[in-house]
């Protein structure tokens, strides 16, 4: 079986999205996102804005989060799967496992999105703009603690992935030396979505140790959306 069947799987799930033939929820969940970045980077303004953690931030909130940015790198997966055995002898095993646990947190992160964004398109016009209270109340509604705390079990195992596999300088180089490869059968975007994985831990001392402190503070804005506390997402 190719170890790329798990990629294969995630992109029929991101495919089966909603808002891929919806225009009014395609707008919605782009607004919902941009909130949900905006609220992320406030949060954690003291961790990104650290220099060593700085580009680590921006793969947070342009990869792992979702957005726009994905949908390119969907099309390219698609036409990847065509040739898993080459992708698989010029990719290491160990990048290919990675970079699947950031593209399911990504795709995990699209689904809760548009969960989200649904219920907003219930209660809410469509040109009224998202604020604090309008999620946090949509977020009770759904009841999505569970998944939440899933999704951040998922980022504290990139984590630990991420020191483990992709920390050495064999897998740089290995890395590095199937460039050429990627860019001769145009995989362009998916080399870059692993290959930004490598550049933002460079500066780092361990990226588990800045995802934990990222989940943390993530785990207590969950319990207190859902401990119907006042201003839950100002900690």
């Amino acid at each position: 079986m190719s170890r790329l069947t798990a990629l294969d799987q995630l992109l029929e799930q991101y495919q089966q999205l909603q808002y891929h033939q919806d225009p009014a929820l395609r707008l919605r969940l782009g607004q919902a996102q941009q909130w949900l970045k905006n609220r992320i980077q406030d949060t954690h303004q003291t961790l990104f804005n650290q220099p060593e953690n700085q580009l680590m931030a921006q793969y947070f909130l342009q990869r792992l989060y979702g957005g726009s940015e994905f949908d390119a790198l969907a099309l390219q997966i698609e036409r990847l799967l065509k040739y898993a055995h080459k992708a698989e002898k010029m990719i290491p095993e160990n990048a290919i496992r990675t970079g699947l646990k950031s593209v399911g947190l990504a795709v995990l992160a699209m689904q809760l999105d548009e969960q989200v964004t649904i219920q907003l398109l219930r209660d809410y016009p469509l040109d009224q703009p998202i604020d604090d209270e309008m999620m946090r109340l949509t977020l009770i509604r759904l009841d999505q603690q569970q998944a939440r705390l899933q999704q951040l079990e998922l980022l504290d195992e990139l984590g630990s992935s991420l020191d483990k596999y992709m920390n050495s300088f064999m897998m740089h180089t290995a890395f590095r030396m199937c460039k050429g490869v990627a860019m001769k059968y145009h995989f362009e975007l998916m080399y870059d979505f692993i290959g930004e994985g490598f550049v933002a831990m460079k500066p780092m001392k361990s990226a588990a140790d800045f995802i934990q402190q990222f989940t943390e503070k993530e785990r207590l804005i969950v319990d207190n959306v859902h401990s119907d506390k006042p201003k839950p997402f100002k900690i």
